[in-house]
């Protein structure tokens, strides 16, 4: 392990639903979700506001809606995050040839690569600098941490949230581990905290104590090793440029183990999203598609499915880890979910097979995808407007469903979004991210022909070079 704190992480605060607080004047301050909107919608990010009420992501939207009935519920507009993780990963990249993507919005960068950092000191000051760059470029706060490992400086920037920066001295990671609870570690979801407390280990320093044996025998090799090196600060991984990855992965554990069938499936299309978009991000393609599920009792299942050529349609990754879900027992209930795709390569060539397919399934259950989780809802969002035909071909005219959040302009009154539809109207707030205050609100009907959907604007005004 090194002896200077120069690996840095980035995490930026509440992302999606801080890029809307940001382009919205009138939500500055308010709880604002961000997710699917359907019946069978999941919480892909709320914001801090929100999350004082118990909101959080992967939460059902139902329960979120009963939680905070007051909140703003709005789809994502994945056009607006990408653009601004591309801001973020420049200025990273600034900084060191080795960053680490973990998603649009996190990442790892090795300073003592990129020659910017060699002690505490100067890591700092790096730390420092790039939170003020991030807030100019993109009008957003992220939080930094920094330390001698990965696992210690992810820990440090959860513990900087929101809006901080922590650095680990070298020398007091146990320290600094020891008294907090077994939580903090990653992987160590409520399931594994109640099976420690069970047997009398409510802290980091307890894990180390119990010794590594004990740990086996309580949760198993994999995990008891894993375990007992965490409780000890001990993590050799390297930083590692995703150019030169093997493999793009996402995954979420769980704070309830999941034992709805339909919840996994959903979860399972929301992890493929998040996925093509890292791999989108890096610019890459894969060939294989990879489903991981831990079970209730930490047993962990692996099924992968090679396609006949590399791919990032979100709609070909998200068949394929469908069907791979089909083969696996989720019965007695899922505590971590993961999809991922192997076999990388710079060029794609698509199964057009596999996407005639998803089109095929996508249209015919258009109205339930709508708003079933942020991912699908990301299919549709990148227009604004969904055309929905009403009735047989050629007897009525589409119908635009205008989704909540979403960027219109109005050829009377400019730019604005969508507040909210229904019964055939629309009503829009006519506000810009430049607005001085909140904009005023005026309702449509849903074909007016002045209303028409819109490009997201930058949150930053780009100055006008005359």
């Amino acid at each position: 392990m090194r002896t200077a704190p120069t690996i840095l992480h980035l995490d930026m605060d509440a992302f999606y639903a801080s890029a809307e607080q940001a382009a919205k004047p009138s939500l500055r301050g308010k709880a604002v979700v961000v997710g699917g909107l359907g019946p069978r919608g999941v919480v892909a990010t709320a914001s801090y506001e929100a999350r004082r009420f118990g909101v959080h992501s992967a939460m059902p939207m139902g329960q979120a809606r009963r939680l905070a009935p007051n909140a703003a519920y709005l789809v994502p507009r994945f056009r607006l995050y990408r653009e601004i993780s591309e801001q973020v990963m420049a200025l990273l990249r600034e900084l060191s040839p080795l960053v680490e993507p973990l998603s649009l919005d996190e990442a790892f960068v090795d300073l003592e690569a990129g020659e910017r950092a060699w002690d505490a000191r100067s890591a700092e000051a790096v730390g420092l600098q790039l939170r003020r760059d991030i807030r100019r470029v993109t009008g957003l706060s992220g939080s930094v941490g920094i330390a001698v490992s990965k696992m210690l400086a992810k820990i440090a920037s959860e513990e900087a949230k929101p809006d901080g920066l922590l650095l680990i001295p070298p020398g007091t990671e146990r320290e600094m581990l020891g008294p907090k609870s077994v939580r903090i570690l990653p992987g160590v979801g409520p399931a594994t905290g109640d099976h420690l407390r069970r047997a009398g280990i409510h802290t980091v320093e307890e894990i180390a104590e119990a010794g590594e044996d004990e740990l086996v025998r309580m949760v198993g090799k994999a995990h008891g090793t894993h375990l007992y090196a965490m409780a000890l600060a001990r993590d050799e991984r390297p930083v590692v440029a995703e150019r030169d990855s093997k493999s793009v992965s996402v995954e979420d554990t769980y704070d309830v183990d999941i034992h709805d069938r339909v919840r996994v499936r959903v979860e399972v299309q929301r992890l493929a999203d998040r996925c093509v978009e890292r791999l989108r991000a890096a610019g890459r393609s894969g060939r294989t598609v990879v489903l991981k599920v831990r079970r209730y009792d930490f047993s962990t299942l692996t099924r992968s499915e090679t396609l006949r050529g590399p791919t990032d349609d979100p709609g070909v990754v998200r068949e394929a880890a469908a069907r791979l879900l089909e083969g696996v027992d989720t019965t007695g209930g899922v505590r971590l979910l993961g999809v991922g795709v192997t076999g990388l390569a710079d060029f794609t060539q698509e199964d057009l097979f596999a996407q005639a397919a998803a089109a095929v399934a996508a249209s015919a259950s258009a109205s339930e995808e709508a708003g079933a989780v942020a991912g699908a809802a990301a299919v549709g969002q990148e227009a604004a407007v969904a055309e929905v035909a009403d009735g047989d071909v050629g007897e009525e005219p589409p119908v635009r469903r205008w989704m909540a959040g979403l960027d219109v302009r109005h050829a009377e009154f400019g730019a604005g979004w969508v507040q909210g539809s229904g019964v055939g109207r629309v009503t829009v707030r006519f506000e810009t991210p430049y607005s001085v205050e909140p904009g005023r609100v005026r309702t449509f009907s849903v074909d007016d022909p002045l209303l028409e959907a819109a490009d997201p604007l930058p949150l930053v005004e780009v100055p006008v070079v005359r």
